[in-house]
């Protein structure tokens, strides 16, 4: 009988399994993508780049990401699917080699008050399961030092069956770590009596200042007609009795004017009405009310801390929870570094390495207890990249959008050797940036554009960093462009003066910022510039500040609606055809009845992807077809939406259709250079930057004469940055002051006055280490700032 042999395949023959090392992409068209088609290395970094709004997003989040996530959500039962967002499928034709992806974005962390960087993270768990394994004394299980968990105490016959026996348990005892005074919020917030009313007066004589409590108003007769005050009377002259019922009387029915009414103190009266609504929501003298008259403090009872007197009062070392969570992280990490204890020696591994990574990454400054809503998109970015830099997964796609946004260029090297350490160990690196610093480090370059819009969705450009730089594309050109140091710089019109400045980190900071000129404020990130121009620079009249937060804005809401031009163009077409101006708002009466004016119809599959199709009646218009039978200059309404910026300056420049008040709102878009939006794009479709100079060019309609810039670079290619470096000293050369908080090195060379703080982060930051002209700094080279700044001059 001859034995059965096995042939091996030859050693050199490579295993099909191994041959699946691209990602590929065939007709590719969401959003301005043009059928993209492009193959991208697996276990490789790859940089995505191109001029701003040129479909990088859209291609590396809205198609390879989404269909990535949608694949991971369809393996999941029906009924988990039902708890889990619903993704439609992306408009591509072929999409294969996909990974799992993570996508690690700049959205900002949700403004709970009780998301904390602890609770965003593994270390708030780490921690408390520390304090009640070692600390003295001992107050409970790990929920005892929770600020999230409250303590319940109950008691009662609770039956449990156990096949014929009943045991019967008389009582239910949990013991949380939750304040019961701010409910572990750490703040409470207090209504200034002060600002409701003025009590030298009665109500007849108009005693109270809230906005709609008018003399003759229904708000006003309920409390003059109810019979529990005098309405004749000035409110301090009030008995107890009587200011109780002005102010905290418990709902009651009763009949004034013959009408039944419910009447209740202005107190609870006012939290409902008022202070109970989103304040983004309101008409702006109302919030402007409620910005007076609510006050938030400390809360007295925990000191801030979110945690029980029990929580506090259990020590390791003289440290309680609260003292822990309130350290620095480096100092925090030191701590831990010098508790020695076998029984927990696991737990104390993973919270050092933990604490070490936002270290590592340049996070080293923040508190556990910082509140996870007040955090930068960068910063927001970094803490969520915390828990994949220790995580075992290999062979998935990471996913990154602009990770060296808010980071000075002394940071960015740390931030390289993050990514490059998550390439090594056998993962995907798909990257969105433009600083030159980090696509430096790619393994394959993917370039977009040409331009922005409909202008750009096509790939110009893939290969390596050195072909791009031979590459003729705008990226490759601009890729070695270096600004030179401004030689002759303003002359200042005035100064701006902060004394003893100590929001935050700062240390009694005494600086005079130069106004009339382009003063730029740096540092490293952590390093105190938003605390001193946001905490130091009063927001009055004069100055118009335009920061980083995210634009409130549904789908609904596009740059025409949001800038106000929408308004002068309805009224253009309201007095062309003699018909009402309403007529013409998707929003209003002109809307499509069978899509609501959205467009588009959004159908619920319940357990599968929910489904958006356009409307068949108004084919995506948006408007009722009746109304699309009014034009001004020979378009209707729906063809006016759809133009570009710069289509629309030309088309309301002259003619029929000309509109100054239009003109001047699309001048300013187009300042910005976003005059490729066009005007109805969904605001929920614009990148971070795009939003941002959206912001900026309806501010420049504003009064002011301080403009106050935090990081207007976010997000813009090099080409764009020589555009917003124009428009910077266009609104200087007009008489205007402004002040950018900048970690670009172009902007600071730009700048006619340098304002550095450092030389550190957190607690061994918020001094002043420079103030004086760009050359100057870089002559000393005496700070970090100037160091990198001289290296990038050339100098």
């Amino acid at each position: 009988m001859s034995k059965a042999t096995r042939t091996d395949p030859e050693p050199s023959a490579p295993h099909g399994a191994d041959s699946h090392d691209l990602i590929r992409v065939l007709g590719a068209r969401e959003n301005n993508l043009k059928d993209v088609s492009i193959e991208i290395p697996k276990r490789r970094l790859t940089v995505f780049t191109g001029v701003s709004g040129s479909g990088k997003s859209s291609l590396v989040f809205n198609t390879i990401a989404a269909e990535s996530q949608r694949l991971i959500n369809e393996t999941y039962s029906s009924f988990v699917q039902g708890f889990m967002p619903t993704l439609a499928r992306p408009e591509v034709d072929v999409l294969e080699g996909l990974t799992t992806a993570i996508i690690v974005d700049q959205q900002r962390m949700g403004a709970d008050p009780r998301s904390t960087v602890g609770t965003a993270t593994d270390a708030n768990a780490m921690l408390r399961i520390l304090f009640s394994r070692l600390g003295k004394p001992h107050i409970g299980p790990p929920s005892a030092y929770a600020f999230n968990v409250p303590s319940v105490s109950a008691s009662g016959a609770i039956t449990v069956e156990r096949g014929a026996k009943k045991a019967v348990k008389a009582t239910f005892n949990r013991t949380g770590g939750m304040c019961p005074r701010c409910e572990g919020r750490g703040a409470v917030s207090d209504i200034d009596l002060t600002q409701l009313y003025d009590d030298s007066k009665s109500l007849n004589e108009g005693a109270i200042t809230i906005p709609g409590y008018g003399s003759d108003g229904w708000n006003m007769r309920l409390y003059k007609e109810s019979g529990f005050v005098d309405p004749d009377k000035p409110i301090r002259k009030y008995t107890k009795r009587e200011l109780h019922d002005f102010l905290h009387h418990e709902p009651t029915r009763m009949k004034i004017a013959g009408i039944n009414m419910t009447y209740e103190g202005l107190v609870p009266r006012i939290q409902k009405s008022m202070l109970s609504k989103d304040k983004e929501a309101m008409q702006p003298h109302i919030r402007a009310f409620v910005d007076r008259a609510v006050t938030f403090a400390a809360c007295p009872e925990c000191e801030g801390t979110r945690l029980s007197e029990g929580a506090r009062s259990s020590k390791i070392k003289r440290i309680s929870i609260a003292d822990a969570c309130a350290m620095q992280i480096s100092d925090l990490a030191e701590w831990v570094r010098g508790l020695a204890e076998p029984s927990v020696a696991p737990l104390l591994a993973a919270l050092q390495q933990t604490l070490d990574s936002f270290v590592e990454i340049g996070l080293g400054y923040l508190a556990l207890d910082r509140p996870a809503g007040t955090l930068s998109g960068g910063e927001a970015q970094r803490v969520k990249m915390i828990r994949h830099l220790g995580s075992s997964l290999t062979d998935v796609t990471y996913v990154f959008d602009e990770p060296t946004a808010g980071l000075h260029p002394h940071d960015i090297q740390r931030m390289n050797d993050l990514l490059l350490r998550l390439r090594d160990k056998g993962n995907t690196v798909l990257v969105v940036e433009h600083k030159p610093e980090t696509i430096v480090i790619a393994d394959h370059v993917v370039d977009l554009g040409p331009g922005a819009g409909t202008g750009g969705g096509s790939v110009c450009f893939e290969g390596t960093v050195e072909e791009l730089r031979k590459g003729g594309t705008v990226t490759g050109r601009h890729f070695d462009d270096r600004a030179k140091v401004k030689e002759t710089p303003r002359e200042r019109t005035g100064t701006l003066q902060i004394r003893g400045a100590s929001a935050n980190n700062l240390r009694d900071v005494d600086v005079d910022i130069p106004l009339g000129v382009l003063a730029v404020v740096t540092g490293v990130a952590g390093s105190g510039k938003s605390s001193l121009v946001h905490g130091s620079i009063p927001a009055d009249e004069g100055v118009v500040s335009v920061d980083q937060a995210p634009i409130r804005g549904s789908r609904r809401s596009n740059p025409a609606t949001y800038t106000g031009l929408l308004d002068p163009i309805r009224k253009a077409f309201a007095k062309a055809n003699d018909v009402k101006p309403a007529l013409f708002s998707a929003n209003s009466e002109g809307a499509c009845p069978t899509c609501n004016g959205a467009g588009v119809i959004y159908t619920d599959l319940a357990m599968m992807a929910g489904v958006a199709t356009t409307c068949e009646d108004c084919e995506g218009k948006r408007f009722d077809a009746s109304v699309l039978d009014y034009h001004l200059g020979g378009r209707d309404i729906s063809e006016v939406l759809a133009m570009s910026v710069d289509e629309a300056v030309e088309f309301f420049g002259a003619g029929e259709a000309h509109t100054p008040a239009a003109q001047r709102i699309l001048a300013r878009l187009a300042d910005v250079g976003l005059g490729y939006l066009t005007l109805g794009q969904p605001l929920t479709t614009l990148s971070g930057g795009e939003r941002q100079r959206l912001k900026l060019a309806t501010h420049m309609a504003d009064k002011g004469g301080v403009y106050v810039l935090d990081e207007p670079t976010t997000g813009l290619h090099l080409a764009d940055v020589e555009q917003l470096l124009g428009l910077l000293d266009r609104l200087v050369d007009s008489g205007k002051s402004v002040i950018v908080v900048e970690h670009h090195q172009a902007v600071m060379a730009h700048a006619d006055w340098i304002i550095d703080l450092g030389p550190g982060a957190g607690h061994d930051g918020g001094r002043l280490v420079f103030e004086g002209t760009p050359a100057d700094l870089v002559a000393a080279r005496s700070t970090l700032t100037g160091e990198h700044l001289a290296a990038y001059v050339g100098a």
